[in-house]
């Protein structure tokens, strides 16, 4: 990529992981696979200088994600410093631990929005994902937002145990009144990846959801939005990662490192630096990670010559690594992927895995000693 191109690229979304810790252990987290290895968290005044380098890159909005980063002491100034900035500040959240008092003293450090995670909507079932029951505590959550009037996002992660409650979900959001409802299937890199075989459900579940939120989009098109984001796996292209590799969002994990996406730290051969050691602009710019796959001079056929390539960028440069080991690769989601196989062999194993949902005891239920869970980090 030429250096007029790389200097026209803006990121307009800076996600803020804060910190890896969480009292939860979802079996499909984004957390590291490997945690030896991480450096310690930035401090207040290293998040609040990124702050305000990203603000001068044209970022407008900041996720502040984890991790929980409620388990971070100085949320409330670090909610601060990015309103300071005017930068748009987004909570997600598990709602765990969080206190009516503390949401208020957020809200008036200046947060935008809050976005709450749902495991699932019947109580045991969420306590399996996660490893603890925290339904009772995410209602009260959802009350306190919305007396406080914050915006409210109900994010649900879909998996074979709690598609068929897509309806129930939408219910749910519903009766908390928030104002989004995201349905996002279960991305299948780190944790995901090594539970898939207990997580993808069949295609005819995704299709009878598909159908249950078509309808609940027109029902309640004008008081709530649903967003529904389907699984790359039951796709015949893959989707714009990230709306392509270090393109429109950037992500700076706790430890000060500035990534592309969550998962581009697993990505070998590429160093990633912290934006304690070096300014977020020439990171941004250009370092060498950030421009290894912008553009298409990196991509292999059948990328190259397709007239998808300014759509979808290739896809995945993760999912392609995790699955083929080549982080250059088509991303097997493609039909047209020599790979695509991988894809098919996981889907096959997903009809033939399948027990029926209704059929007294869940799929995740029966195969649950064999979930594969991040470790508690206090």
């Amino acid at each position: 990529m030429t250096s007029a191109a790389q200097d026209s690229l803006r990121p307009y979304t800076l996600i803020a992981e804060l910190t890896y810790r969480c009292p939860l252990r979802c079996a499909y987290c984004s957390n590291p696979v490997q945690l030896k290895q991480l450096g310690p968290e930035m401090d207040t005044e290293q998040w609040a200088s990124a702050f305000v380098q990203a603000e001068a890159l044209g970022v407008m909005q900041v996720n502040l994600t984890g991790g929980e980063p409620l388990v971070r002491d100085d949320l409330e100034a670090l909610v601060a410093a990015a309103r300071a900035r005017d930068l748009y500040t987004n909570l997600i959240t598990s709602g765990i631990p969080l206190e009516r008092e503390r949401l208020e003293r957020l809200r008036d450090a200046g947060l935008d929005s809050v976005q709450l995670s749902i495991q699932d909507v019947d109580p045991d079932a969420a306590a399996r994902i996660a490893g603890q029951d925290a339904m009772a505590a995410k209602t009260r959550v959802a009350t306190w937002v919305r007396e406080l009037q914050l915006p409210l996002t109900i994010n649900v992660v879909l998996h074979r145990e709690n598609v068929s409650r897509v309806n129930a979900f939408i219910a749910l959001a519903e009766r908390w009144q928030a104002d989004r409802l995201e349905l996002a299937h279960v991305q299948y890199l780190g944790w995901g990846l090594l539970n898939r075989e207990q997580l993808l459900p069949t295609a005819d579940m995704i299709a009878d959801a598909r159908t249950t939120i078509a309808n609940a989009q027109v029902r309640l098109r004008s008081r709530m939005e649903i967003l529904a984001v389907l699984p790359d796996y039951y796709a015949d292209r893959p989707r714009a990662c990230m709306d392509g590799w270090a393109r429109r969002y950037m992500v700076i994990a706790p430890d000060g490192r500035v990534l592309p996406c969550h998962a581009a730290h697993t990505l070998p051969g590429l160093s990633f630096e912290s934006v304690a050691e070096r300014a977020l602009g020439d990171i941004w710019h250009h370092s060498e990670a950030f421009n290894r796959f912008r553009g298409e001079d990196w991509m292999p056929a059948p990328c190259r010559t397709c007239e998808q390539r300014t759509v979808d960028f290739g896809g995945c440069r993760c999912q392609a690594f995790q699955l083929t080991g080549d982080a250059g690769a088509t991303d097997p989601t493609c039909s047209l992927a020599p790979a695509h196989d991988l894809i098919v062999k996981a889907r096959e194993s997903a009809i033939s895995g399948a027990a029926p949902i209704n059929a007294g005891a869940s799929p995740i239920a029966i195969r649950n000693p064999r979930l594969r869970r991040p470790p508690t980090i206090g």
